[in-house]
């Protein structure tokens, strides 16, 4: 027997599937600060942005990545972790990727207003994301203690 999902014609029962890298260079990492028109504009975070139909996310984080800072970094392939968030009213689920910084200097988009290279503790005093902030926490100290000898 085969379980399938009830079909749904609500827009509420769809989810937004988006990507997010934190991106190091040595202790630090990019913060990028949201440019309005944009919703939440003010607020910090990593490079983001949603998957779109038939992408990998991989995929999309590293289009990303380019789009965002023209950076050229080596991604990790396989994700930090997952979370679930909104945006606005609208389900959505963050994969959360970690990398780092090859080579280039940050070339932010319209879509950003002013670019960081912050540690967890700098990027926790500044406006944005409290469940981004614990991941950049928990992706610093992991980083750390691969680091420690």
């Amino acid at each position: 027997m085969t379980l399938r999902p009830e079909p749904s014609d609500s827009a509420s029962d769809l989810q937004i599937v988006a990507v997010a890298a934190i991106v190091f260079r040595g202790e630090r990492f990019l913060a990028m600060r949201r440019a309005p028109p944009k919703p939440a504009a003010g607020l910090w975070e990593t490079l983001s942005g949603r998957v779109s139909a038939g992408e990998e996310p991989l995929a999309a984080i590293e289009r990303e990545i380019v789009e965002e800072s023209a950076l050229v970094v080596r991604v990790d392939p396989r994700p930090l972790t997952a979370y679930a968030a909104t945006r606005g009213t609208q389900a959505m689920t963050v994969i959360v990727y970690v990398a780092e910084w090859v080579s280039g200097e940050v070339v932010i988009s319209p879509e950003h207003d002013d670019h960081a290279w912050l540690t967890a503790a700098e990027f926790a005093t500044r406006p944005g994301f409290p469940k981004l902030v614990e991941v950049v926490r928990e992706a610093a100290r992991l980083r750390s203690a691969k680091a420690a000898p």
